[in-house]
């Protein structure tokens, strides 16, 4: 049976989420609109930054929960190096939606609504309660996959 495209998308960022170097979770994430692949993501070291699979994840080495002290991670999250991908190959993705295997965080939900993201849809939990408030605040659709 052909799949739905949300169905066709999520079964995408399954296979870009292999692609991460973090040690502690893998996650992919793919911006689509009018049924088209704008930009890729997983989560992971900048280019040209040693990544936590060679040195250590500094987050695990300090016990940091999940879902707190973001910035004490050398890992850009899946739905940032989507934006940021698309921004850096002069893709518009505002009107677009976001699949990702996860919950986004609250700064991943503020960088896609000011891209213009609309939609968002994703499978795995994450412990953020603010992402999912501001979401709905801004009139981004969430939908849990």
């Amino acid at each position: 049976m052909r799949p739905s495209w949300d169905e066709y998308f999520m079964e995408i960022v399954e296979l870009i989420k292999t692609r991460s170097t973090c040690v502690r979770r893998q996650v992919g994430a793919l911006i689509a609109k009018d049924k088209r692949i704008l930009a890729t993501g997983y989560n992971g070291a900048p280019t040209n930054c040693n990544h936590c699979t060679q040195i250590g994840c500094l987050r695990e080495k300090l016990q940091i929960p999940s879902g707190q002290r973001h910035e004490l991670c050398r890992g850009i999250h899946a739905e940032q190096n989507a934006i940021v991908q698309a921004a850096y190959s002069g893709t518009s993705v505002n009107g677009g939606t976001l699949y990702v295997t996860h919950q986004p965080c609250v700064m991943c939900a503020k960088m896609a609504i000011n891209a213009g993201i609309k939609r968002i849809v994703f499978k795995g939990d994450y412990p953020d309660e603010l992402a999912m408030e501001i979401l709905k605040e801004a009139g981004v659709r969430v939908v849990r996959f």
